[in-house]
């Protein structure tokens, strides 16, 4: 055992605790920012990451005959994994697509939606039985997500929706550019019908 851990054994087994919380957490923060396409931030987490695990790992093997280091090499994973996610909601990287299905199709969801800011595709459609439903496809921000599903079930309390990731989205043409035309009254549903 080194002389260190001989010396202060809590304080080394704090260190790889803590050490190991932040570099599972990076590493939890880095797999997700990956699969979001952010390469070169990616990268940065990386090497800290690698950097934080080897000098804690170091320690653990150096002195294998500490079964507290262990313990806390073992506690900081697990503590890691979880504010590792928890962090990672809290940044909110990236976009979602949220697809909400309303049984009142009366186009009301999606005139809701993009009065609060949202850019919504409404399109009539038909679940085989039963009456008409609206379907609802909106791509937004994951911070604003909360603030879309409150919006959702403000319209339509009954309304049914998922949330898919999104690895990349192209903001491209903004139908709201166009403006209301003369006897229109806007949104998908009116282009559709005019055909």
């Amino acid at each position: 055992m080194s002389a260190f851990a001989e010396l202060h054994p809590v304080i080394l087994a704090l260190a790889i605790f803590f050490a190991r919380i932040l570099d599972v957490s990076l590493g939890t923060v880095r797999t997700i920012v990956v699969f979001r396409g952010h390469r070169l931030l990616a990268a940065v987490i990386g090497f800290f990451e690698i950097v934080i695990w080897v000098l804690a790992a170091g320690q653990v093997l150096q002195n294998l005959d500490a079964w507290y280091l262990i313990i806390a090499y073992a506690g900081g994973f697990g503590a890691g994994n979880y504010i590792g996610i928890w962090l990672e909601a809290k940044l909110a990287i990236g976009r979602e697509m949220v697809s909400a299905i309303s049984f009142r199709a009366d186009g009301g969801l999606a005139r809701l939606l993009r009065e609060r800011g949202f850019r919504a595709i409404d399109v009539d459609a038909d679940m085989g039985r039963g009456p008409p439903v609206d379907l609802v496809i909106t791509v937004t921000r994951r911070r604003r997500v909360p603030e879309l599903l409150q919006t959702i079930l403000e319209a339509d309390p009954e309304a049914q929706y998922s949330i898919s990731d999104i690895k990349m989205a192209h903001e491209g043409f903004d139908p709201a550019m166009l403006g209301p035309r003369p006897g229109i009254s806007g949104g998908w549903r009116s282009i559709m019908k005019r055909k």
